[in-house]
C-alpha cells in the first residue's frame, strides 16, 4: 500500500471548465488568464502552461457567463507545463459559495448523465 498516494481531498471535485483569472496578490498587475478543469467546494485545479510554485498565495476569479465566484487561494502543488491545483479551503463568503454550490450541483448532474 506504501506505493499507493493516499486521497487527500476534502471534497468531491467535477469536471468544470470555467475561465479563470489568477492574480498574485503582491503584484496586482500580475495576471494568469486559463481555465479550470475539475472543480471543488475547497479547490480546483487549473489549466495552465505556466503554473505559479506551490505555496504561492493568489486571488482568483472563475467565472461562468455573468457570475463570478471570487477568492484567495494557495498553490499547493504544480505540474510543469501543464498546471496546478489550488485551496481555498473555508474562505469565501456565504455569497460566493452560494454562486459556487450552484456551479457544482449543476455539474453533479450532467456527471450522473
Amino acid at each position: 500500500m506504501a506505493d499507493t498516494m493516499a486521497e487527500r481531498r476534502d471534497s468531491p471535485r467535477y469536471p468544470l471548465t470555467l475561465v479563470a483569472e489568477v492574480f498574485e496578490p503582491l503584484n496586482s498587475t500580475a495576471q494568469l488568464v486559463a481555465r479550470s478543469s475539475e472543480v471543488s467546494r475547497s479547490g480546483c485545479y487549473i489549466d495552465t502552461m505556466t503554473p505559479l510554485p506551490p505555496g504561492t498565495q493568489i486571488k482568483i476569479q472563475l467565472r461562468s457567463g455573468d457570475e463570478v465566484f471570487d477568492t484567495e487561494a494557495r498553490v499547493v502543488y504544480m505540474c510543469p507545463g501543464l498546471g496546478m491545483g489550488v485551496h481555498w479551503g473555508a474562505k469565501p463568503g456565504e455569497k460566493q459559495f452560494s454562486i459556487l454550490d450552484r456551479w457544482l450541483q449543476k455539474a453533479a448532474r450532467v456527471e450522473v448523465i
